[in-house]
């Protein structure tokens, strides 16, 4: 399908173009790197309709996917001088019923990630109103598509993907040529939103959306996906059959469309994930081992049973060609995958160790068996809660530890009026709140502190004293709301500050993006950006990345398998058991309902069942980890 969205706009260096799908699809290394590509396209075209005294109508999205692109489309405007003072913008959706000034509503979230930064007029900003009676939506939405007609139509329409495929609000079964409407949210949609709800029973069930017709009478369309929890969707739109069940399939009929894709969204795309299947490629060590354990798995054989027929039959002559024997193949790869296996992951010597946890949990749920085993092996093992976690307490909790401090000051007589009274005025504005409202600062200093003696309890647990472990309660994350502030120089010198400090020979980073918050990315940022800061005093720690409750590394990723066993992991159920407030049903679960050790547990126990599936030691359970070298 041809396309010229590609050339209209600078493409960066760390991208690759995909052919082999039914809609032109742009990976890029980094978050970043995308976000940087689609406002120059954005920017390309408001600079040219400038020029031509006639105004860029973009089609514009909210969530956490184009929050990237409207912070490098600002930073344009502050830096290079780009002028919106002739855009018309026009929205996708808004929840209804909707306040436009509540906290939840897409109007806020527009104005304080993007028109309030830049110099669209007021006028010139249209979105769907969530506060209109239900008697008065059919006319509004009648309004809302003519109003986009007498502009001429959208210039360029923005678009994210929901796990459910969805575009907009149109989910699954939305047809073809459908317009703005009210509309019924998904329940996996309610489910992916309630993060920003403080819980799923307070995600509104409608939305005005526009239609599927709406977004594919725009001239360009960029649909973007972020994170791996979205690889399957952009495989199912990009390259499987149209269907309503997949509203952004309807994308392969438009013929100017194209999917900018990170590297962890476009993991399932066929050219990605079995690159051999679809023609010539560029053959190295990291192709052949996934190659190779892929087709272990295709044919159900231990490595070292694999046959020149099987590497034939399943379109791997190529390999053979190029790396000569199957059995010099078969063995180089069982050989990496053992070698990988590592007991004593610090080595024999005493070692400083960090392990960065993003959340007060992360620790031991994602890598709480190698905390356990480097603490047991004598290496100096500190732990770094880069954030309080405030936000993941239900308010039940906070009442339940409000009652046990009156009731502490009751039983040892301490009748000090002044805090028995602060006390019940905490009480009553938990019991004032309505649903979704945002907590004062006391109130999150509580939920903070429940979290950080959960955290200390946690680690002693798995072996890592007290005085070990660092709250460092990065600024980034101090909103009191689910939406987070992007990076800054105070994080960065925060985390540096304790590289400096312990002076670790290992770190260890979560390296899973999937988390619904999006906190993950954003720690493993600071990091990054800290040891590039002390690489110049002689602080070059081994850098380790984990993965935890979201998602686990493929075979061909893993660098280091960590065993465990049974009483290892029985120990690692206990550390995490001590996050009492994350226990039975955590406020954050994203899309997979089971609890956190249960999750933790069947991923170790998994990774150890492919391990022996491959033909390598049989184990308990293994935690897995990757070596940074340079990109998330």
């Amino acid at each position: 399908m041809a396309t010229d969205i590609s050339r209209s706009a600078r493409i960066t260096p760390k991208s690759k173009f995909v052919r082999h799908t039914k809609v032109p699809t742009q990976i890029f290394e980094t978050s970043s790197d995308l976000a940087k590509f689609v406002a120059s396209v954005v920017a390309d075209l408001v600079r040219k309709k400038n020029e031509q005294n006639i105004p860029a109508v973009l089609g514009l999205p909210t969530g956490s996917t184009p929050l990237g692109v409207y912070r490098e489309l600002i930073r344009m405007h502050n830096e290079e001088g780009l002028d919106f003072s002739n855009v018309i913008t026009f929205n996708l959706d808004e929840y209804w019923p909707m306040d436009p000034d509540s906290i939840h509503s897409y109007h806020k979230f527009m104005h304080e990630n993007f028109f309030d930064h830049v110099n669209v007029k007021q006028e010139n900003i249209h979105i769907p109103r969530g506060d209109i009676a239900a008697e008065d939506v059919d006319i509004f939405c009648e309004e809302y598509e003519r109003l986009i007609e007498s502009y001429g139509g959208l210039d360029l329409q923005l678009l994210g993907i929901g796990r459910s495929g969805h575009i907009g609000f149109n989910e699954p079964g939305s047809a073809r040529n459908s317009l703005t409407r009210l509309v019924n949210l998904d329940p996996i949609t309610r489910r992916d939103a309630a993060s920003g709800f403080f819980g799923e029973d307070n995600v509104p069930h409608h939305a005005i959306t526009m239609g599927v017709g709406s977004i594919l009478s725009a001239k360009k369309i960029i649909i973007m996906a972020l994170g791996e929890h979205k690889a399957s969707v952009v495989k199912r739109a990009a390259e499987m059959e149209v269907t309503d069940e997949v509203s952004a399939s309807f994308l392969q009929t438009h013929a100017n469309s194209l999917f900018a894709v990170d590297s962890a969204a476009a993991a399932e795309l066929t050219a990605v994930k079995t690159p051999w299947i679809v023609g010539n490629i560029e053959w190295n060590s990291q192709l052949e081992k996934k190659a190779v354990i892929w087709l272990s798995n295709e044919v159900g054989k231990p490595l070292l049973k694999l046959e020149t027929d099987d590497f034939l039959h399943n379109h791997l002559h190529q390999l053979i060609h190029k790396y000569g024997s199957v059995a010099q193949i078969r063995q180089r790869v069982f050989d990496g995958l053992l070698e990988g296996i590592c007991t004593r992951p610090a080595g024999t010597e005493p070692q400083r160790v960090i392990v960065f946890s993003p959340h007060p949990d992360d620790d031991v749920i994602s890598m709480g068996g190698t905390l356990i085993t480097l603490a047991d092996q004598g290496h100096e093992v500190y732990i770094a809660y880069m954030t309080s976690g405030n936000i993941a307490v239900f308010d039940h909790d906070a009442l339940r530890h409000l009652d046990f401090v009156h009731e502490f000051h009751k039983l040892f007589h301490a009748d000090d009026t002044k805090v028995l009274s602060h006390i019940e005025a905490l009480k009553e504005s938990i019991a004032s709140k309505n649903a979704g409202d945002l907590d004062n600062a006391e109130m999150l200093g509580i939920k903070g502190l429940i979290r950080k003696t959960e955290a200390t309890a946690g680690a002693q647990a798995a072996g890592v004293p007290e005085e070990h472990l660092r709250f460092l309660d990065l600024p980034f994350y101090n909103t009191g709301q689910v939406s987070k502030k992007p990076i800054g120089e105070d994080d960065i010198a925060i985390v540096a500050d304790l590289l400096r400090e312990v002076r670790p020979h290992q770190i260890y980073v979560a390296g899973d993006l999937s988390d619904p918050h999006g906190t993950h990315r954003v720690c493993a940022e600071a990091v990054i950006n800290a040891v590039d800061v002390v690489k110049s005093e002689e602080i070059t720690p081994e850098f380790w990345m984990y993965r935890g409750a979201w998602e686990e590394y493929e075979p061909h990723e893993i660098e280091r398998a960590v065993p465990l066993s049974p009483e290892v992991v029985l120990r690692k159920r206990e550390a995490i058991f001590k996050h009492e407030s994350q226990k039975d049903s955590a406020f954050y679960p994203g899309s997979d309902k089971r609890e956190f050790w249960v999750r933790a547990e069947d991923r170790t126990r998994n990774t150890a069942k492919i391990y022996n599936q491959l033909g390598l030691p049989e184990y308990f359970a293994i935690e897995a980890f990757k070596q940074y070298h340079g990109e998330l």
